[in-house]
């Protein structure tokens, strides 16, 4: 796993499998992101079987089989869709495709679990919710810098076991290394991939939601700004924006493109949690010039100070869960309506959005 590369990044844990072998059977279809391959390795470290893989482009279907030797190549989108053994498909296509793709899977009368942003407008959400509701099947959103990050969810388990109280306040950055000359034509594109808040911020507000025990939240603020890429006029490197929450909880998040050379790994996200009782922070993917590991996790409350390494301890919890929900029709892993308002407050604060120029003016979208 390349710690440089944040598109490929993939994390690896420790098998926990929750089914027998032959019970649970997926595929792959849509390749354009590489976090299928995070998805992939959840899911199969879960007990998961990868039954088969399709896209369009056979290089990316070489890459792809390479990584995973025993998959089937499918000759058509049809071919997986139509088998009745399989009983889930993970998709990364192009943002803005994804919906549309996860439409005809829930036609077929199969679980979807989909890269984040599930959506890039209100009208495919719409769409979404009113096909699950008809089906009720899922439609899993792999929202990663919660789901697999151990000090994030370690983090998850301080909070529900009362470590720092109720929660009141929480600051969220998510920087990334752009990597330009490594990215698709489609990605320096808002059209395609929804804007930076709908695309990485959604990591952002789903763990808001889900430390502070929120149903929902309103967006007060939000703003972008394209200050380093000007040679791709419809890309946004900055994005901020702050909400509360229908509990009374307050967040601030920040996320960029804009991560430098220097750091040893592709972001430096962190995630600072305020209650009543004490706070957490979560340095994920790296403790900057002290520990290249992330999974850092920093406790402080009534106790004292407390410093977890999470990285090998704590395992992927969530793909084992989203398995058995599929299953049994439970919602353990994540509630559907959890994943679907993170999206729907993501692509909110995306498009309230002031867009911030660099001659320090503003102008309302």
């Amino acid at each position: 796993m390349n710690k440089n590369d944040g598109m490929n990044y993939a994390p690896k844990g420790k098998p926990n499998r929750v089914v027998e072998e032959g019970e649970f059977f997926f595929a792959a279809i849509g390749l354009d992101h590489g976090h299928i391959y995070a998805m992939c390795n959840g899911l199969l470290e879960a007990g998961g079987e990868l039954a088969a893989v399709y896209d369009s482009d056979p290089k990316k279907v070489k890459a792809f089989v390479e990584k995973f030797p025993n998959t089937r190549i499918a000759n058509s989108e049809e071919e997986i869709l139509g088998d009745p053994s399989i009983k889930l498909v993970a998709g990364a296509s192009i943002p803005s495709m994804r919906c549309d793709l996860g439409l005809r899977v829930l036609d077929h009368g199969k679980h979807y679990f989909v890269d984040k942003p599930a959506f890039t407008t209100k009208e495919q959400l719409e769409k979404a919710k009113k096909k699950t509701e008809e089906t009720g099947l899922r439609w899993g959103i792999y929202y990663s810098e919660r789901l697999h990050v151990e000090g994030a969810v370690f983090a998850g388990q301080l909070i529900e076991e009362g470590a720092i109280g109720r929660v009141v306040q929480m600051i969220g950055t998510g920087p990334h290394r752009a990597s330009p000359s490594a990215r698709p034509d489609w990605f320096f594109d808002r059209d395609y991939v929804g804007g930076i808040l709908c695309d990485i911020g959604s990591h952002q507000i789903e763990q808001f939601l889900h430390y502070a025990g929120a149903k929902d939240a309103k967006v007060l603020h939000s703003k972008v700004a394209n200050y380093n890429f000007k040679e791709h006029p419809k890309f946004e490197d900055f994005g901020d924006a702050t909400l509360v929450a229908d509990n009374g909880a307050t967040f601030y998040f920040r996320v960029d493109w804009l991560t430098p050379d220097g750091l040893g790994t592709w972001g430096d996200g962190r995630v600072i949690i305020l209650g009543t009782d004490g706070y957490i922070e979560v340095r994920k993917y790296i403790d900057i010039a002290r520990s290249g590991s992330g999974d850092h996790v920093y406790l402080v409350n009534h106790e004292g100070e407390k410093h977890y390494e999470c990285q090998g301890n704590i395992g992927y919890p969530f793909f084992g869960a989203f398995i058995l929900d599929c299953l049994n029709g439970t919602e353990n892993a994540m509630t559907q309506e959890h994943a679907f308002k993170a999206a729907e407050l993501c692509i909110e604060a995306q498009n309230m959005a002031i867009q911030v120029e660099a001659a320090n003016s503003v102008v309302a979208k």
